[in-house]
């Protein structure tokens, strides 16, 4: 056990250097630990457990690391901040770097802690596809770390959330990276109200992130879940696209194969759009859950 866990960590060394600091050093489901996850933001680690039990061999092991860990617990219905398991406490927030972006994440923020990792690659593309002067929206932005992205290559972003902690979350990512959030635009509600007034505002973007969660609730009680709704909330985006615009289509639904997933678009645009679909970073080998989809 001790000896895979070892054989990961070593593995995603490659990944570490000046400008990226925050990886999966381990996933263990593709590598003979099911369920165990090991994360490190900046030096600090993340051990994450599908339940309440963290084998007291790796326990031990990770005390002998002399790092700063956290311990999390994957409940979906009992969503908490993870908690201190050894090494130095991190108090409050602090910066990671992705490929030279900084990013602020906090281990006090509840059961997210300001990114997700395995998005790292399609944050990559967005800066190589935006140039400046382009236009980005960000749709359910979290902290927005796609609209900085897009920022420092000099787009004018749209961030969209419901959270107004989010977006002033997101606020200062823009900071932390020497962008003034007044010089770009950030509105909190709903994405299909948001989506249907830019239409009638005759707004456009060359470039939309859409990222939802599986399961929402609006604040009229409406529900939303990526299996049936998807289509019609990229169908109202693709509208918004400039003639050479494209659209990022991305869920974690486990339950929603990509064959269905990339139907469901089809089906619901009626514009003609090329389609190609991108890959899990590769400090991600377990399930391939995150789906992917670029429209052009």
């Amino acid at each position: 056990m001790l000896h895979q866990l070892q054989n990961a960590v070593a593995k995603r060394a490659n990944l570490l250097d000046s400008e990226t600091n925050a990886v999966r050093l381990l996933d263990g489901n593709g590598e003979g630990l099911p369920g165990l996850i090991l994360e490190t933001f900046a030096g600090r680690w993340l051990v994450s457990t599908p339940d309440n039990r963290l084998d007291p061999k790796i326990r031990e092991w990770l005390r002998d690391q002399d790092v700063s860990c956290y311990w999390k617990r994957l409940d979906q219905h009992q969503k908490e901040s993870p908690t201190h398991l050894c090494g130095p406490e991190t108090k409050g927030p602090f910066l990671i770097q992705e490929n030279g972006i900084q990013l602020e994440i906090s281990f006090q923020s509840g059961y997210s802690q300001g990114i997700f990792l395995d998005q790292r690659d399609n944050r990559a593309e967005v800066r190589k596809l935006i140039i400046p002067g382009k236009r980005l929206l960000n749709t359910f932005a979290y902290t927005g770390a796609f609209s900085v992205f897009a920022a420092m290559a000099g787009a004018e972003t749209t961030t969209l959330d419901l959270s107004q902690p989010y977006l002033d979350w997101a606020k200062r990512n823009f900071s932390h990276n020497g962008l003034d959030p007044t010089a770009h635009h950030f509105c909190k509600g709903d994405t299909f109200h948001w989506l249907k007034r830019f239409a009638k505002q005759g707004r456009t973007f060359d470039g939309i992130v859409l990222d939802p969660p599986t399961f929402s609730r609006d604040e009229k009680g409406k529900v939303f879940r990526v299996e049936e709704n998807f289509g019609e909330l990229a169908a109202l985006a693709a509208d918004l696209l400039t003639p050479d615009g494209w659209l990022l289509c991305s869920t974690n639904c486990r339950n929603l194969p990509l064959n269905d997933f990339q139907r469901q678009l089809r089906n619901a645009i009626h514009r003609p759009m090329s389609a190609r679909h991108s890959d899990m970073p590769a400090d991600f080998c377990g399930d391939p859950y995150l789906k992917s989809v670029w429209l052009r």
